[in-house]
């Protein structure tokens, strides 16, 4: 029994020391064929974080010497990938060493990858940037370091690979270092964000100053990778920052119980805290914190729990409960730094969504500050960004929301944007300065809602567009309105109770056209033909065309609206 016991007490003793080692985040970028993958399995095998079967089912294979393990085949795991040679998705990897535990956010090289890139650096403390002892400096080495600085990734590491294919060469070392840390020097100065830096030279491949210092470079007196890696200080906590709860649900089984769930994005709460619910900023004291195992004295982040206010407010998932001391900001109107991830360019005074925390919002991209330009570092003119382009934009949402800088707060002061047509992420953005509201604004105001404020809320003005055309034509018409987040509703005027009353249909279509409506009056033709009437102006459509008669309509409507483009209209 007693050597049962000796094991069970070994596992349980690894298991706390391991729950007592801190965690660093970091992130792996550089050009294609730098040796990223090669290095991460180099890690992994010398810290003794692979299985034995791993190691097995990768001998013989790949494109290295006879003999020697291609290191890349422990971490590019996706079929595409191994066929391709590259790697084309982030891939997160965990190892541990006595000191720490790390993960590690493995991203492409490949230009087209960016994206991916800037997913994997947005949580990572630190990045490590690869760099061909042979190739130099390269463009993509360059947008990796400078989307780091703008995700505000405190150390980088720049890792000199494939030192010895230039025999180890110290003054080829010192080139790349020389011209490199010009690059950061200029990326500072343009993100206003200076990072600590550090530079080693590694063979990946070989094992030279990966874990242990190599014998090959004495000029080098510094640490290995892993050694740096181990000396940064550890992943800065959130719960020092003020506090931040996103509302995810608002929960109430019964009469007796209304509580709000989310997961706390800074902060520590306590019973009795002094909270402020944005963006309405009402006031309440926090009388309970709720989880399935009983109430909490105290949580911090990144706990997920439901809290119980004194009061009854009214809040709402996407609303914002912050610290009353230290509120985050209420703004409709933001600076953002943003890397573009969508094939389509950006299309200024387009309607689309932005979702910030537990919120997804409306809004409409008012201006291009700048476009980065990769070799030269320099912000230039741009009226739009293109795929994996990143540049300064001027954001307006339809609605007052809670968020934070993201220098302050990493999770309230990014978002991503979102196209309604496709759905899908069109771009990543971190809020660089905002236009907050006066405190003393109340979010509610007395009086009639205004033109304007109603053209504000839904992107939009109201009209009344009279249309003749087939029934099928309508439909796409109508749906294509609506696939651009367009608000619009519909009145047959073929119908009997317009037919017998002309008036109430002229009545009803002006009511919607002022509350901010885009009234469709339709009427089906048989013979084919399609017309078109809006502000006392009468086209011709062309029914047998369809995209080319929804162009047009997008066309007509762009003219005196802020929401629809011509371009995405012949969808």
């Amino acid at each position: 029994m007693a050597a049962p016991a000796q094991s069970i007490f070994s596992i349980a003793e690894f298991l706390a020391n391991e729950g007592q080692k801190d965690l660093l985040r970091f992130s792996t970028a550089g050009s294609v064929d730098d040796g990223k993958s090669t290095l991460i399995g180099r890690l992994l095998y010398d810290t003794q974080s692979v299985y034995e079967d791993q190691v097995r089912s990768i001998e013989g294979k790949g494109t290295t010497a006879p003999g020697q393990l291609d290191f890349a085949l422990l971490t590019d795991g996706l079929r595409a990938e191994r066929e391709q040679g590259i790697t084309i998705d982030v891939a997160y990897r965990y190892f541990s060493t006595p000191r720490r535990k790390f993960i590690i956010a493995d991203t492409p090289g490949h230009e087209q990858y960016t994206r991916n890139m800037a997913t994997g650096a947005s949580t990572a403390d630190a990045a490590v940037v690869l760099v061909d002892a042979g190739k130099g400096v390269l463009p993509q080495s360059r947008r990796h370091a400078f989307i780091a600085s703008l995700l505000r990734v405190r150390h980088v590491i720049v890792a000199v690979n494939k030192m010895d294919l230039v025999e180890y060469s110290e003054s080829r070392f010192r080139a790349i270092e020389q011209e490199f840390r010009a690059v950061l020097d200029r990326i500072a100065e343009e993100t206003g964000n200076p990072v600590e830096t550090s530079f080693v030279p590694v063979s990946a491949l070989v094992g030279n100053n990966v874990v242990s210092p190599s014998a090959a470079m004495p000029w080098y007196s510094g640490p290995a990778l892993l050694g740096l890696l181990e000396s940064l200080p550890a992943s800065q906590g959130a719960a020092g920052a003020p506090f931040r709860f996103p509302v995810q649900r608002v929960v109430r089984p019964d009469h007796t119980f209304r509580g709000f769930s989310g997961q706390i994005a800074s902060g520590t709460v306590r019973p009795g805290d002094a909270i402020l619910a944005l963006p309405s900023r009402k006031k309440a004291i926090v009388e309970r914190i709720v989880t399935w195992d009983g109430d909490l004295p105290v949580a911090q982040a990144p706990l997920s729990v439901t809290l119980v206010l004194d009061r009854e407010i009214d809040i709402s998932r996407g609303d914002l409960i912050a610290a009353a001391e230290s509120p985050a900001l209420v703004a409709a109107k933001v600076k953002a730094a943003t890397v573009w991830m969508d094939q389509h360019p950006l299309e200024l005074q387009r309607r689309y969504l932005v979702k910030l925390a537990s919120q997804t919002v409306p809004a409409l991209i008012s201006n291009v500050d700048y476009r980065a330009n990769i070799a030269t570092l320099a912000h230039e003119p741009a009226q739009t960004l293109d795929l994996n382009d990143i540049g300064g934009i001027g954001l307006q949402f339809l609605r007052p929301v809670a968020l934070d800088l993201y220098k302050d707060n990493r999770t309230t002061g990014n978002f991503i944007v979102i196209d309604p047509l496709s759905n899908g992420t069109v771009a990543a953005g971190m809020i660089i300065a905002a236009e907050n509201f006066s405190a003393d604004q109340p979010h509610d105001t007395w009086g009639p809602v205004t033109s304007a404020e109603r053209a504000a809320r839904w992107g939009h003005r109201g009209t009344v567009l009279e249309l003749s055309a087939p029934d099928e034509l309508i439909d796409a018409i109508e749906r294509s309105l609506f696939s651009v987040g367009a608000v619009s509703v519909r009145l047959d005027a073929d119908s009997n109770t317009f037919l017998q009353h002309p008036n109430l249909l002229v009545v009803t279509a002006e009511l919607h056209a002022k509350a901010g409506l885009i009234t469709l009056v339709t009427r089906a033709t048989e013979d084919g033909s399609a017309t078109v009437r809006l502000e006392d102006k009468e086209q011709p459509l062309d029914a047998t065309a369809p995209n080319r008669a929804i162009a047009e309509i997008h066309r007509l409507l762009g003219e005196t609206l802020v929401l629809i483009s011509q371009e995405r209209a012949g969808i």
